[in-house]
């Protein structure tokens, strides 16, 4: 060997060395790299998987109506509900190897690489499945490196920890697919009104094709385009073997139907009843240390969707062209759910629930209360008392309060209790809390669960302790319910995101707040406010929608200067109407005053329409008589006043006839004196007299 080629071959066997450490050095690189990502992984631990989801909210039939989310709708459902279609197109069209990799595809990366490079910019992507979904959960969409190295390394954390069906589901749980829409469950509903498990090949495919671009191949925006990409999806499906060329020939055949009109319009169910029950859901999961920000809810409420759709029919139809505000809010006497609510006259405008949040002065319908507790203390239906016009003296003398009726007037004559609560005189009111005393009065408030004050002013018999429509509602409904306690709710079950029920409602244990025998009464009482025959100086209040009642109602209303409230139930609603303005400016006019009783009956018989006539159960030990209304005695033939069937317990119930008029006109009109000598034996209210052969 000469001296070149020893030089020659030494040079060889260096730099083949220097090689063989460079490959040494860079697998060992390498490995020290994949040992490293491990140890990382291990120490950093599984990433957590939680998102914020979309809770739904069902009626009392379990029809979606609505739901609740921050930031992101979304709904978690498994993969198992998800339509394979969609799970085919998905990986056919962003990942045909994801079942294959480890979380990177590196002959992807090359290739985006040399793009990168050749265009000076990041411009090409190769993401896999699991680099989007943890782009998804917990990185910005940032075309940097930085961004790119972080979605790296928790894509492997993800490959570690989960399995590729957890990874997949997660990924159909998160991406989205356009016009605020998370995930395939919420896409389903509102491209097509259907669940994600139902989805045809066709839906599935164009679905598929939206989160590549959301502003570009959502069919709301350009159904060309959508389109386009959806016979991509179809195409790569064929050629990967997910389906057949004679089922891409259906699916690119089938006329697709979107339903996003469908979806919004469900948005607009009961959002006031909806809010309500956001606020009370928060409140039982808080009890039950859960917190309701966490999402992923599904929350069965009381509604009724037919009692809804009445209430804003009503409200809809009677409102008048002002800013006159209304709450209207109807509940089940025999289990005290909310079956419907409307908070407001449009809840864009604003969002203020007036059946729940706002507390005004109820006016005489505190009244039913107020009489309740004198039922308590001895009083009657027939219990009498002279209400001509009185001024009161109060706190050791030193003040006064003299009450006016609505029309400014006052009876003549002395008035029974059921005449007055349907005439809704103030000066029997006023004269029964001082005969009761504000102690009986506050304890039946307190039972009710209505707001009292110490203060002891005449004026709250006449209700100026403020209150919201759904605490007095609740204490009707309670009245309805026969006196047993009722529980106002609007909530049936919630269900955790796992399908776990956390939360069932259980009605609260029986308890009688009110004898059964005075609720009766009272209820019989307050039929009384459609009856012309109880009318006096003033008409029975519910006198001008008598004329539309098919049905028997109980109810009560109430005014003041600000608002106007008419509360009332049957045998098988309780519904609470309230009127007024949010600045409290004063009532004024028929358009202003006229509506509540309107709304009303409107609802009454929209939710009774069809159903027979049912009346108030009696208690056995509850009677009814018919009294002459002037004198409270029981009626006959010849009485010449106005005469009702009332109700009273037995031990209460007259005995004493009422008397009459001596002189007949009958007598003197009568064509003989025979004539004459029959009527006035007709009118002796003795047998005897009338038949003078019986002894």
């Amino acid at each position: 060997m000469n001296r070149r080629e020893y030089f020659r071959s030494k040079s060889r066997k260096k730099w083949m060395k220097s090689v063989l450490l460079v490959i040494i050095g860079a697998v060992s690189a390498v490995a020290v790299a994949f040992i490293s990502l491990r140890i990382y992984a291990q120490i950093a631990g599984a990433p957590t998987l939680s998102v914020p989801k979309a809770s739904i909210f069902l009626d009392s039939q379990n029809n979606q109506i609505g739901d609740y989310y921050t930031g992101e709708r979304r709904y978690w459902v498994s993969l198992d509900e998800i339509s394979p279609y969609l799970t085919d197109a998905t990986i056919a069209v962003e990942d045909k190897d994801f079942y294959q990799h480890s979380g990177f595809d590196y002959s992807r990366i090359a290739g985006a690489v040399l793009a990168d490079i050749k265009a000076g910019n990041k411009v090409q992507g190769a993401s896999t499945l699991t680099q989007q979904y943890a782009r998804n959960l917990y990185l910005t969409h940032e075309k940097t490196w930085t961004r790119k190295i972080n979605e790296a390394l928790y894509a492997y954390r993800l490959e570690v920890f989960y399995g590729k069906d957890e990874i997949l589901e997660g990924y159909l749980n998160t991406v989205y697919y356009g016009h605020g829409m998370y995930g395939a469950e919420a896409a389903s509903h509102y491209y097509f009104g259907k669940p994600a498990s139902d989805l045809t090949l066709a839906e599935a495919a164009l679905l598929a094709g939206i989160p590549k671009g959301p502003t570009y191949y959502s069919p709301l925006v350009d159904e060309k385009k959508a389109t386009n990409r959806q016979q991509v999806i179809l195409g790569l499906m064929e050629n990967q073997g997910k389906i057949t060329a004679a089922e891409k020939d259906r699916a690119t055949q089938e006329q697709l139907v979107f339903k996003s009109d469908d979806w919004v319009a469900s948005k607009n169910i009961a959002p006031y009843f909806l809010d309500a029950v956001w606020e009370e859901a928060g409140d039982i999961l808080e009890s039950k240390n859960l917190n309701i920000r966490e999402g992923g809810w599904t929350i069965k409420t009381t509604l009724n969707q037919a009692h809804q759709q009445a209430a804003e029919q009503a409200v809809a139809e009677h409102m008048p062209d002002s800013e006159l505000q209304i709450g209207l809010v109807s509940m089940d006497p025999k289990t005290g759910f909310v079956t419907a609510l409307v908070g407001g006259r449009d809840y864009q405008t604003s969002s203020f629930n007036r059946v729940t949040l706002a507390e005004r002065q109820p006016g005489s319908a505190i009244k039913p209360f107020l009489y309740s507790a004198a039922l308590e203390n001895g009083y009657t239906p027939m219990t009498f008392k002279d209400v001509s016009q009185t001024v009161f003296t109060y706190d050791n003398g030193r003040k006064t309060y003299a009450p006016k009726n609505v029309n400014g007037q006052f009876a003549s004559e002395q008035m029974s209790l059921a005449q007055a609560l349907a005439i809704s005189d103030n000066i029997y009111a006023v004269k029964t809390l001082e005969d009761i005393g504000y102690g009986k009065f506050r304890n039946m408030l307190e039972r009710f669960k209505l707001n009292t004050t110490k203060e002891e002013s005449p004026s709250i018999a006449l209700g100026t302790i403020e209150t919201s429509l759904y605490s007095l509602t609740n204490a009707y409904n309670i009245l309805a319910a026969g006196g047993e306690s009722r529980e106002a709710t609007m909530i049936i079950s919630i269900e955790n995101a796992k399908g776990e029920v956390v939360y069932e409602y259980e009605p609260p244990k029986e308890e009688q707040l009110l004898a059964e025998e005075d609720a009766y009464i009272m209820t019989q009482m307050m039929t009384g406010i459609f009856d012309p025959v109880l009318s006096d100086y003033s008409p029975a209040t519910g006198v001008s929608i008598r004329s539309r009642m098919t049905h028997t109602y109980a109810a009560k209303s109430g005014s003041t200067n600000s608002d106007q409230w008419m509360v009332g139930y049957s045998p098988n609603v309780t519904v609470g109407v309230w009127n007024g303005y949010d600045q409290g400016k004063t009532l004024s006019g028929q358009a202003d005053t006229g509506a509540t009783k309107q709304v009303w009956i409107d609802f009454m018989e929209s939710v009774h329409n069809g159903l027979p006539n049912e009346e108030f159960a009696a208690p056995s030990d509850v009677e009814g008589v018919v009294v002459d209304v002037a004198s409270g005695k029981i009626a006959n033939d010849g009485c010449p006043n106005e005469q009702r069937l009332v109700y009273m317990k037995a031990e209460d119930v007259p005995t004493e006839q009422c008397s009459t008029y001596w002189f007949n006109s009958d007598w003197f009109n009568a064509e003989s004196w025979e004539d004459s000598w029959d009527s006035l034996l007709n009118w002796l209210p003795f047998e005897a007299f009338r038949n003078p052969d019986k002894e």
